[in-house]
């Protein structure tokens, strides 16, 4: 694609990384196919080709960005499908996510989306925080109905109450920072990244991920002070805030790898390990934090990830069990994991089902079913339909937005990979197991001492 950028563009670091990715694009539309919200609207400015279009007009012309262009950026789920499908390795992601910050400095958006939005950011990667709105959410539940018809907000709050559980998990032993110790000889040790809304959700993956880990030789530590990893903000165009949790998770490593020493930091939230895994380019124009940030991305791991470069254990119980895999986007096309998760399934026992049109998103995309609900729900329903297709006694998936968007439409009971993982090699039922009838036997209990 031919651009026409002037020198004095050229000199912000920004406009050049994304003139380099424009010139990359040829204009071949393959990414047409496997778009979702082309898929479902055909709207050609609702395809990666589109909206590199817009975004390439709004800043080659240092445009302010217009209500057109916002409305198809905001549109776009950060799937990242195009780029897995794209044979000319055009960066979309980063792209879009200049235009996402670039919108965010120069266009002032309506007054009920600026207030979401801002609740958005000052909520959900604060635990906290998180819990009280859970609970608010709870309260407001039996009055959805007359919520929804609130003018120019009411979809939007719906949509979040609906997504709310029905109670709010008990805190965790494993929330409070300290190290997990393995009961044998030490193979390794590793930081596991404690995150925001999923200690919230669903304490019980990282739980079971460090039960694992320890069973298998890995001492695993749990940083005082680390937190969000920045995702959530950091795609709402968020720079300043995304970047101060980045920041401060960054110093907290560091620390670590530069003291007793790291082997990898395992996330068990495939949304947050794309973003971790991308620090190093969010700050390479940093003289404070480019190296150490390059550090942290080189050592950061999907928990299947890391696993796989250990010897599973033999399971010790019958896992007979058919298991449809639904590979999140930030998995597959975020960090290009596809195999790891299903090859360690079949390893511990399970069988594997691949999911019909695996490649399209279930619409959850960090706070996408909450802004775009009703596009959300489309493919939400589409990736439930196709689930059940498989006929499955359960889903398994490594990412905690996936979870609930898809959970809220299937009575299939759907657990995290690493669940699955730690109860074929001894650890207890995952929680969304206990009761059915799948699983007969009684839950192993959890023995980890933290220091």
């Amino acid at each position: 694609m031919q651009t026409s950028f002037s020198l004095a563009q050229l000199a912000d670091p920004k406009t050049k990384e994304a003139e380099k990715i424009l010139r990359t694009c040829v204009h071949c539309g393959f990414c047409t196919a496997t778009c979702p919200t082309y898929l479902l609207l055909g709207d050609e400015l609702d395809s990666p080709r589109g909206r590199i279009y817009l975004m390439k007009d709004m800043l080659e012309g240092a445009k302010p960005a217009t209500p057109e262009v916002v409305k198809h950026i905001d549109r776009c789920l950060s799937c990242l499908s195009c780029m897995t499908t794209c044979p000319s390795g055009v960066h979309y992601m980063h792209l879009v996510d200049h235009a996402r910050s670039y919108i965010e400095a120069t266009y002032v958006r309506p007054w009920h989306d600026r207030l979401l939005r801002g609740i958005l950011a000052r909520v959900l990667p604060y635990p906290n925080r998180f819990r009280t709105a859970i609970v608010l959410a709870m309260v407001a539940k039996p009055f959805k109905g007359l919520i929804g018809l609130i003018p120019l907000m009411g979809a939007r709050l719906k949509a979040m109450i609906e997504l709310a559980p029905a109670r709010v998990p008990a805190r965790s032993p494993f929330d409070a920072p300290g190290a997990f110790r393995t009961e044998g000889a030490r193979r390794g040790r590793v930081a596991i990244l404690s995150g925001c809304a999923q200690p919230v959700l669903k304490p019980g993956f990282n739980e079971a991920a460090i039960r694992l880990l320890n069973r298998h030789g890995i001492d695993v530590i749990q940083p005082r002070g680390e937190g969000c990893c920045g995702a959530l903000v950091h795609h709402m165009g968020r720079d300043a805030e995304s970047h101060a949790f980045a920041k401060r998770n960054i110093d907290i490593w560091i620390a670590e790898m530069d003291g007793e020493g790291l082997d990898a930091i395992v996330i068990t939230a495939s949304g947050c390990g794309t973003t971790i895994k991308d620090y190093g380019f969010m700050f390479r124009e940093d003289p404070d934090y480019a190296e150490k940030a390059a550090r942290v991305s080189a050592i950061a791991k999907d928990v299947t990830e890391y696993v796989m470069g250990l010897e599973l254990m033999e399971p010790v119980r019958e896992t007979d069990l058919v298991v449809a895999y639904h590979s999140a986007c930030s998995m597959q096309h975020g960090q290009q994991i596809r195999t790891e998760p299903k090859t360690l399934l079949k390893r511990a026992g399970f069988t594997v089902k691949d999911v019909p049109e695996g490649h399209i998103c279930c619409g959850s995309a960090g706070t996408y079913n909450l802004l775009q609900p009703e596009i959300a729900g489309q493919l939400r329903d589409r990736k439930v339909a196709n689930i059940e297709r498989t006929n499955p006694d359960l889903i398994a998936t490594g990412n905690i937005g996936c979870m609930t968007q898809i959970g809220k439409r299937t009575a299939i009971p759907i657990v995290h990979t690493v669940e699955l993982l730690d109860w074929a090699t001894g650890g207890p039922i995952p929680e969304a197991l206990e009761g059915t009838r799948l699983i007969k036997s009684s839950a192993t209990p959890l023995s980890i001492a933290a220091e």
